[in-house]
């Protein structure tokens, strides 16, 4: 049978092309859907593969385990598996595993009691992989989003490292800053490794020294992350940062609160940038420098992975890595 990567393979563009041309999530140029289209028509692609490979079998509903009521890009990367599901006629069952490893595994456990066709999941990070286990164990079709495992998954995130490196470069190419404090993450994530790995690379090819005291742990949310920064203000003046960049969006809020509790202007008194855009962050003062993920097309992916692995449960693993982009706006000190 047919997948979308035969109809990327025959069309010569990437999978993700493949998916907007199918899905409508972002503009293609005539001739490259003309190609797909021919590509699809030629091998004989039918894009309801799921419906073909589970007649009679299927729920037509998908799980979706992901901590989401207390991180806004989860919400968003929720509402856009759910769109994605619409378009292929699915029914999406979501429950929050509220980056809690017991919690998840409960969920994992209880979405396939419920026998959805399969799960989409972003690993909490437990150093015991139980829920990756126990999917594994059960020969459950599912997708691992935003963050990545080094287990055999069809996964889906961004590509962190160099995103991380462009973000820290701009203040520094830029704006001339020689001391940039880091706000990590949850330790255990693939995604706070990489990020913290993009920030030292990013001080490496300026050929500046990476100092430990300018890396703190904010721990994805905003009491931590408000905790992180008045560590870094509390250095003494030569050793301070200049300029402060928060690994996602929450702890960029918590990093803007402790600065404007602590009566510094951002970014006269301290530059800012996050990763992760969000709706308001257009409409903060100043408007906030970021790397934005893109949210829509994760969730298409996501989608059109687990459909391609229902329709041939033995395919090879697929992993994809999304390029995020920079929104400079003020925080920075762009003008």
């Amino acid at each position: 049978m047919a997948t979308m990567e035969d109809v990327a393979r025959a069309a010569d563009v990437s999978l993700s092309t493949v998916s907007h041309v199918l899905n409508g999530t972002r503009k293609v140029s005539p001739k490259t859907v003309a190609a797909v289209n021919a590509a699809m028509q030629h091998i004989g692609y039918v894009p309801n593969m799921l419906a073909r490979a589970l007649a009679g079998s299927s729920s037509g509903t998908i799980g979706v385990a992901i901590s989401a009521f207390t991180n806004h890009y989860f919400s968003e990367t929720v509402r856009a598996i759910e769109a994605a599901c619409t378009r292929h006629g699915l029914m999406m069952l979501f429950s929050d595993t509220h980056d809690d490893p017991e919690q998840e595994l409960k969920v994992v456990q209880n979405l396939h009691q419920r026998r959805v066709d399969g799960i989409v999941l972003a690993p909490s990070g437990d150093p015991q992989g139980r829920a990756l286990e126990y999917l594994q164990s059960n020969k459950i079709a599912s997708v691992l989003v935003d963050r990545m495992s080094l287990q055999a998954f069809d996964q889906v995130g961004v590509e962190n490292i160099e995103a991380t490196c462009e973000l820290v470069s701009h203040l520094i190419v830029h704006h001339g800053h020689r001391r940039i404090g880091f706000i990590a993450g949850a330790p255990g994530l693939s995604t706070t490794d990489e990020r913290i790995d993009g920030y030292r690379l990013a001080l490496s090819r300026a050929g500046l020294a990476v100092d430990p005291a300018l890396l703190r742990w904010g721990h994805s949310n905003l009491e931590r992350s408000g905790a992180a920064t008045r560590e870094l203000l509390a250095l003494p003046a030569t050793q301070r940062p200049t300029a402060i960049v928060a690994g996602n969006n929450l702890m960029t809020i918590g990093t803007m609160h402790a600065l404007r509790d602590a009566q510094l202007a951002v970014p006269q008194d301290m530059a800012l940038a996050g990763f992760d855009d969000f709706d308001w962050a257009d409409y903060f003062s100043p408007r906030l420098t970021v790397m934005a993920q893109p949210l829509e097309e994760l969730g298409a992916m996501a989608v059109d992975l687990l459909i391609e692995r229902l329709a041939d449960p033995q395919r090879a693993q697929h992993v994809q890595r999304l390029s995020p982009v920079l929104r400079v706006r003020n925080s920075c000190g762009c003008s």
